[in-house]
């Protein structure tokens, strides 16, 4: 029972912070925002828990997961009225940070627990199961929010999800005695500080490819957003091509124990990185809503296979005791690339369009594609 509460939990949580990424970049060009604003802003995101990832793990690791989780809610529905009662400029941008800082907790720990509840043995249905969950909150998220968009305005749609995050707090804290504690660290452990732990080279890897998946599905979610308002979509059609992502992703996560076993999972990451750059090089080439459904499509069964995969990947290579700093290292990366990409790109956009954009994100997806499988041959010379 308790990781199907988990997992509901964190697809109300994860669905909100998905739907407010798409609410927040919809409003700040309703109120003026320029593709550069709206890159800083949803970078705004990415502050905290670049700063404070590791840290958040180390946390993790010593005190459990359940209040870093339930803090983190709590934050996040603080920042979500935030443009609800000042509906600003202004107010999107402390929002974001508070959000990012209240994700930092939350996401570092809930990868944490989902990855270390029950028998080690069944991890892999675990992670399988929670990747369901994540992809579902992508397709109820935008579809939720470009809804109530459409129907009742931006603040509405922060109010709607500011009540379901109150909601997702009070479950969770009356199941907070069935969340299992602290694991203890294994003192003989050979790798110590973030150094010692990108020195392992298959590890630092997956760490880097993970955040390249990761970086993948946020710049989709910053992107879409900006490409459909230039092509004047209708926020409920935006969201609906954007949950052609969810749906695909939904689907291939059906599969993905399959062609686990059939093949290893270095090298189905690498041809799922693959299929998303090819995804990403045909954004900019149409304008209909038919075809970029179907590329969101294409898209998702790549993301959609990465995102379980890098998890499980980089959660079997870390030390034990310590899978809470290396999720935490993981975070960080994946943090630095959503700081730094929006705002490059972003401006980038204003100034020549967004296919270049679009372009260079495949040829980051591409790299990824290419490190996953060094990594694979890593692991078969030390075999």
């Amino acid at each position: 029972m308790l990781i199907w509460l988990v997992v509901v939990l964190c697809f109300l949580t994860f669905g909100s912070f998905i739907g407010v990424r798409v609410l927040m970049s919809l409003f700040a060009l309703e109120l003026g925002a320029s593709a550069a604003s709206v890159g800083v802003l949803i970078a705004s995101f990415a502050l905290f828990p670049l700063l404070l990832s590791v840290y958040a793990g180390r946390v993790i690791d010593r005190m459990g997961p359940f209040w870093p989780m339930f803090g983190g809610v709590v934050g996040f529905c603080a920042g979500v009225l935030v443009p609800w009662i000042w509906p600003t400029l202004s107010a999107l941008y402390i929002s974001a940070l508070i959000s990012g800082l209240s994700l930092v907790f939350f996401g570092v720990a809930s990868q944490q627990l989902i990855s270390s509840i029950g028998d080690p043995s069944k991890r892999s249905s675990h992670v399988s199961y929670y990747s369901i969950g994540l992809a579902a909150s992508g397709l109820a998220g935008p579809l939720g929010v470009g809804y109530i968009i459409d129907h009742g305005g931006h603040r509405m749609a922060y109010l709607v999800l500011a009540i379901v995050l109150v909601v997702v707090c009070a479950v969770w804290y009356a199941f907070r005695k069935h969340i299992p504690p602290a694991r203890p660290k294994d003192s003989a452990a050979s790798m110590r500080g973030i150094v010692e732990i990108l020195r392992h080279r298959e590890l630092r890897l997956m760490i880097i490819v993970a955040g390249i998946v990761v970086a993948g599905v946020d710049l989709y979610t910053f992107y879409m957003p900006i490409y459909g308002h230039s092509i004047k979509l209708s926020a409920t059609m935006i969201g609906t091509v954007m949950g052609a992502q969810a749906i695909a992703a939904l689907v291939v996560r059906v599969v993905m124990p399959t062609m686990i076993k059939r093949w290893r999972e270095e090298h189905v990451m690498s041809g799922a990185l693959l299929i998303t750059a090819v995804a990403y090089c045909l954004f900019p080439f149409f304008q209909g809503v038919t075809a970029l459904f179907a590329i969101s499509f294409v898209l998702g069964l790549g993301l959609g296979c990465g995102q379980p995969l890098s998890l499980l990947m980089v959660y079997n290579r870390s030390p034990a005791g310590r899978s809470g700093e290396v999720l935490g290292v993981r975070f960080t990366v994946v943090n630095l690339m959503h700081l730094v990409i929006p705002v490059t790109f972003g401006t980038l956009s204003a100034l020549i369009g967004l296919a270049p954009v679009f372009i260079s994100t495949a040829v980051l997806m591409a790299a990824g594609s290419h490190l996953s499988h060094r990594a694979g041959n890593t692991k078969t010379k030390a075999t």
